[in-house]
C-alpha cells in the first residue's frame, strides 16, 4: 500500500483525482488535506465506496500551519505528495491578490519545507515524488499561432498567474538546491464533474438552466485549450509513477476553442436536453461585457514532451466529454443547489467547524 498526501483535495480537480485514482490504483491509500475555503467542498467525496482498508482520510486544515503539516508527515511515511491546493480564480486575484501571495506562494514554501525535512529524516527515499500542479497561465498570452512547450518563458498577466508561477520557481529550486525530488505539471483549462459554478462551462449551463443572462468577457474570441479533467487525472498518476524528477511536463487537451464556441456549443446542446422550443434559443442570453484587465488572448498547449516520454495521451473527445458534463450537471442538481445556495457551507460548519 503506497501513501500519498493530495493538498486542496476537496476542489474541483483534486476532488476528481482523488476519486480516479483511489479506483484505479487499489494499491494507493490517500490523505486529503484542505482548508475548505470557498470552493473546497468535501461533500464531494462523500460518496466514496466504503473501504476497510481505509485507503482514504480527510484532514481539515490550512498547508500554512508548519505544525500541522510536521504532524502529518510524522504520522505517514507518505510515498508523495500532489499538490493541488490554490487558490485559482483570476477574477477574484483581480479585486484580492493577496489571498493568491498566501495560498500559492507562501503554503507552497511551508510544504516544500515540510516535505523536505520530513524526506531528509526518512534517508532521502528515491521513489519519493512531490508533484506540484500548476497552469499554463504561467506562459501568459499566445498570437494566433505556436504553442506552449516547457521551455516558454514565463509571462503571467493576472496576479493569480504570477503567484502559479511563483510557486513553480520554489519548486524548481528545491530540485535544484536541495536535490529534492519535485516535478511540475502545467495544464490547460479543465472542465467535467465537480467544478465550482464561478468558472465559465458551469456557470452557463447553470444560468442556461435558468434561463439568466450569460455574460461573456470583450467579443468572446478568447481562445482555450481545453483539457477534460479526468484526462488530467490519468496524466497525473503517469507523471507521479513515471516522471523524472526536476522535469516539468504540460498537460494539454489539444481542443482549442473560442470561449464564444463553448457557450455556442453549450446553449445548443442544453437546448435539445432540455427541449427548448426553436424560437427562444438560449443563444439570445449572451450578454458581451466589458474585457476584463490584462485577459490573455489565446493559450495552446503542446504537450508532445508527455505524450513522447510517458506514453500519455487525452482518450476523451472534446465533444463526447462536453456532452457528459453537461450531463452530470443535469442529474446533480442536489450538489449544484448546495454550492450556489451556500447549504454545503453551513455542513461544512456543522461537520468541521468554522472553515
Amino acid at each position: 500500500m503506497k501513501t500519498y498526501l493530495v493538498t486542496g483535495g476537496a476542489g474541483f480537480i483534486g476532488t476528481n483525482f482523488i476519486r480516479r485514482s483511489l479506483q484505479v490504483r487499489p494499491g494507493w491509500k490517500i490523505v486529503n488535506l484542505d482548508a475548505l475555503t470557498y470552493a473546497g467542498n468535501p461533500a464531494s467525496l462523500q460518496d466514496l465506496p466504503e473501504d476497510p482498508r481505509k485507503r482514504y482520510q480527510f484532514v481539515h486544515g490550512d498547508i500554512r500551519d508548519p505544525s500541522l503539516l510536521s504532524q502529518l508527515f510524522s504520522a505517514h511515511a507518505f510515498d508523495g505528495v500532489i499538490h493541488f491546493a490554490a487558490e485559482s480564480h483570476v477574477d477574484r486575484s483581480i479585486l484580492g491578490p493577496a489571498a493568491f501571495v498566501e495560498a500559492n506562494v507562501v503554503g507552497t514554501f511551508h510544504l516544500l519545507e515540510a516535505a523536505l525535512k520530513s524526506w531528509r529524516e526518512r534517508g532521502e527515499p528515491g521513489g519519493f515524488r512531490f508533484l506540484h500542479v500548476s497552469t499554463d497561465e504561467v506562459y501568459g498570452s499566445l498570437g494566433p499561432r505556436g504553442r506552449f512547450t516547457e521551455k516558454t518563458p514565463y509571462d503571467p498577466s493576472s496576479p493569480y498567474s504570477a503567484s502559479k508561477a511563483a510557486s513553480d520557481h520554489f519548486v524548481k529550486a528545491y530540485f535544484r538546491t536541495y536535490g529534492f525530488p519535485t516535478i511540475i505539471t502545467n495544464c490547460s483549462n479543465n472542465y467535467g464533474p465537480y467544478q465550482f459554478p464561478e468558472k465559465l462551462m458551469p456557470l452557463v449551463i447553470l444560468n442556461v438552466m435558468e434561463e439568466k443572462p450569460l455574460p461573456v468577457y470583450g467579443d468572446g474570441k478568447n481562445v482555450r485549450d481545453w483539457l477534460y479533467v479526468i484526462d488530467h487525472c490519468d496524466a497525473l498518476v503517469n507523471v507521479l509513477e513515471e516522471g523524472r524528477p526536476g522535469e516539468t511536463y504540460n498537460v494539454g487537451g489539444g481542443a482549442e476553442r473560442e470561449n464564444i464556441e463553448i457557450v455556442h456549443l453549450l446553449c445548443d446542446l442544453l437546448d435539445t436536453r432540455l427541449g427548448r422550443p426553436g424560437e427562444k434559443p438560449s443563444r439570445r442570453l449572451i450578454q458581451f461585457v466589458p474585457d476584463r484587465p490584462g485577459h490573455d488572448r489565446r493559450y495552446a498547449i503542446d504537450a508532445a514532451k508527455i505524450k513522447r516520454e510517458l506514453g500519455w495521451h487525452p482518450k476523451h473527445r472534446f465533444e463526447e466529454a462536453l456532452e457528459v458534463t453537461v450531463d452530470w450537471y443535469l442529474s446533480h442538481m442536489d450538489w449544484v443547489d448546495s454550492v450556489r445556495t451556500g447549504d454545503y457551507r453551513k455542513w461544512i460548519e456543522r461537520q468541521y467547524g468554522r472553515g
